[in-house]
């Protein structure tokens, strides 16, 4: 990430535009942008420098030769170009002392090998010169406060308080005719494409301190630097909404891995994690997110979960209904007075409780006197209006009636419009458009803004401390036991090694003792103290219950002794070539919850940490939260409260509540170690038992796998 972002204001507010690749040929993509760029109303203001050695004139404007032969001003270059020629291309802007070059081109990372090194030179040259590339293969920038419009793509016309930030220039041409159909406005929109200079992380820091919008929308195909993304996502969603979507979430085929956590982990819980722990908020589709944004540019926050219905039309306000709790929000119904003051002018019919039903004869003044009783009703902290198209009504005029209600109300609330249906409501949808109501089609996408608008306000209200070590590490100790496995040739540490990992980040261990032969096991259990567990002691099988290895409520020492021969025996016969270390004889554990926590490490964000129930059982149900490492006490607190099954923690039917704050501590223990050892590549404690409120928890078993050197 670039450490100044300042540095990206000439890609937005230029002193002079040069087109390198401009024509006059209307079927080539650089006469698109050199109209757009000198478009009559929503053009560039300043000079715009047509480049083509084979034209003296394009457009009415005079054209250079080349880039050096450019006079002044000229600061930002926009290049479309055959790949093959782009980095002398660049060399010459270095020379000519621009600050800024786009490069539309594609031929590039995406071609293979020689595209790559083609991108490597080209920002090895924008390095040596102090210049900054966006893209390659994208289609450029629209601010329409400069103006400016790089691109070839034609519309978004009008100011607008949403940025858009996507890594893909054919996603960007269809929202484009999508959003001036459905009246959305951008402040910017940015086409980043290969991402051989500017990433989101830079952007992410411009945009957040840009007066010109509220909202950051970003879609993404990959992140390359999960730390800068991570930093810049902070520190933007404190000061402007943040929505992210990315593709490529599901499992195309995942390599076996040797924990249940990296088997849990799938390709995308890194991010989502990522966007957890930073205040972003993703979303699941294109329509949601802009839906979303659009709700939280234009209105305020609500200070509340409650969200009042008024409709003309029973079925989409039990729609909307019926969404509302999925979306952590809930049915506001009316105060007294506001039934009162309902009743006295709506049918005898309509329903006043909650949805506010007017029954389909309501018209301007219904829907004007409903409206202002709900905003000045404390029962509710925003409302959802329904219109459903009738015979008898002009759904143009009540949203003109709407509207001025809002703006003449002076209250704080959210209000967010359902105008169900199409053909006769694109004069509805205008004057929402025109007066800052947010207006959708389906109650559904209604209330999910409603719900993302509520996710944002409560990640406002409380408080991000950025995670702090605890105290009581000795993390030498544990990069001395790590380098030593690795020295003896080890991806996989033995009980011995894996329980004193744990110990030197303060995570408490039950009693063992290795035994190499029966009488050692029945000695040992007795001197732990019946019942014990036995556990197979070898580093090259990983998962024990699947040969047999585990034996737990050994209750004597002539128990012991045959479950020493029993063990070893099943090991050797599924795996001869695997070395037996002996039988690990360990406290049994019998008042604990059972739990699982873990770490797999992502090749983008680093460790992930992951907290669930279930036991030998977690894969099979999926119940499980995720976290990067480091993590604060909140964000382990979070992870617990993810997880459904962690009722259990609570204590049903009589059983004592688990020590949460020992689970607290657990967790944030051992993302402190994986954030110190990056040669942890997989760790399962699989159980944590997390003993009655007051008595901690103890790793029972742990399994350490180390990346390869």
């Amino acid at each position: 990430m670039h450490p100044d972002p300042t540095t990206l204001v000439s890609f937005f507010r230029p002193n002079g535009v040069a087109l390198i690749g401009a024509s006059g040929d209307p079927t080539k993509l650089g006469y698109g942008i050199l109209v757009n760029l000198l478009h009559p109303q929503f053009g560039y203001p300043g000079p715009v420098y047509p480049v083509n050695p084979k034209a003296e004139e394009i457009l009415g404007r005079p054209c250079y030769p080349d880039i050096l032969s450019v006079p002044d001003p000229v600061e930002l270059a926009v290049i479309i170009v055959p790949a093959e020629m782009i980095p002398s291309l660049l060399e010459d802007c270095g020379k000519r002392g621009l600050k800024a070059a786009i490069i539309i081109s594609g031929g590039f990372r995406e071609v293979g090998p020689e595209g790559e090194e083609r991108e490597r030179l080209c920002l090895e040259i924008a390095r040596r010169y102090g210049m900054r590339l966006m893209g390659p293969n994208g289609i450029g920038v629209i601010d329409t406060h400069t103006p400016l419009n790089t691109t070839f793509a034609a519309g978004l016309h009008g100011l607008g308080y949403i940025d858009f930030v996507s890594q893909s220039g054919a996603l960007c041409g269809g929202i484009i005719d999508w959003a001036q159909a459905r009246g959305l406005h951008f402040s910017r929109f940015l086409s980043i494409g290969n991402k051989v200079d500017v990433s989101e992380s830079d952007l992410l820091d411009y945009l957040a301190a840009d007066d010109h919008s509220r909202v950051i929308t970003l879609y993404l195909e990959d992140i390359r630097d999960g730390s800068a993304f991570l930093a810049a996502a902070r520190k933007a969603s404190l000061h402007k909404s943040v929505l992210a979507l990315k593709s490529g979430r599901t499992h195309s085929g995942q390599a076996a891995t040797a924990s249940h956590t990296g088997a849990l982990a799938g390709v995308h819980a890194a991010f989502r994690a990522a966007c957890k722990q930073a205040g972003l908020i993703e979303v699941d589709g294109i329509e949601n997110l802009f839906g979303a944004a659009l709700a939280l540019a234009h209105q305020p926050l609500p200070r509340g979960n409650r969200i009042a219905i008024l409709t003309n039309a029973g079925g989409p306000a039990a729609l909307a209904a019926d969404a509302l709790e999925p979306a952590g929000l809930t049915l506001a119904h009316t105060g007294p007075e506001t039934r009162a003051a309902l009743r006295a002018f709506l049918n005898p019919s309509a329903v006043t409780d909650g949805p506010v039903d007017m029954l389909g004869g309501a018209g301007e003044s219904h829907y004007r006197r409903a409206l202002q009783a709900l905003l000045a009703d404390p029962a509710n902290d925003g409302i959802l209006l329904i219109l459903v198209p009738m015979v008898l009504i002009d759904p143009q005029a009540i949203l003109q009636t709407l509207v001025s209600v809002i703006r003449d109300s002076g209250t704080r609330k959210p209000v967010l419009a359902c105008l169900m249906g199409e053909a006769s409501l694109k004069g509805a949808f205008a004057v929402a458009d025109e007066g800052g109501l947010p207006a959708y089609r389906f109650p559904e996408d209604a209330v999910q803004a409603f719900g993302i608008m509520r996710r944002r306000a409560l990640w406002l209200e409380t408080e991000h401390p950025l995670p702090e070590p605890p105290s009581g590490l000795a993390p030498q100790r544990a990069r001395d036991l790590l380098s030593a496995a690795r020295r003896n040739g080890r991806r996989a540490l033995d009980a011995a090694a894996a329980r004193a990992l744990l110990e030197a980040y303060g995570i408490s261990t039950p009693q063992d003792r290795l035994a190499t032969t029966p009488d050692e096991t029945a000695r040992f259990a007795a001197e732990i103290g019946f019942p014990v567990a036995l556990k197979l002691a070898s580093p090259d099988i990983l998962h024990k219950t699947e040969v047999g290895g585990v034996l737990l409520n050994v209750s004597d020492e002539a128990a012991a002794r045959e479950g020493w021969q029993a063990i070893v025996r099943r090991a050797r016969a599924a795996h001869p070539q695997a070395e037996i270390r002996g039988v690990q004889v360990q406290q049994m554990v019998t008042d604990g919850q059972e739990v699982i926590l873990g770490v797999k490490r992502d090749p983008v964000f680093g460790p992930l940490v992951m907290f669930g129930l279930g036991g030998v059982y977690v894969e099979a149900l999926a119940d499980v939260s995720f976290r990067l490492a480091p993590l604060s006490r909140q964000d382990a607190e979070e992870m617990i409260g993810e997880v459904r099954a962690a009722k259990l923690l609570e204590g049903l039917r009589g059983a004592p509540p688990a020590d949460r704050a020992a689970l607290v501590e657990a967790i944030v223990r051992i993302g402190q170690l994986a954030a110190d050892c990056p040669e942890i590549e997989e760790l399962d404690v699989n159980p944590l038992m997390v003993l009655p409120a007051g008595r901690g928890a103890l790793a029972a078993d742990v399994r350490v796998i180390l990346s390869e050197v």
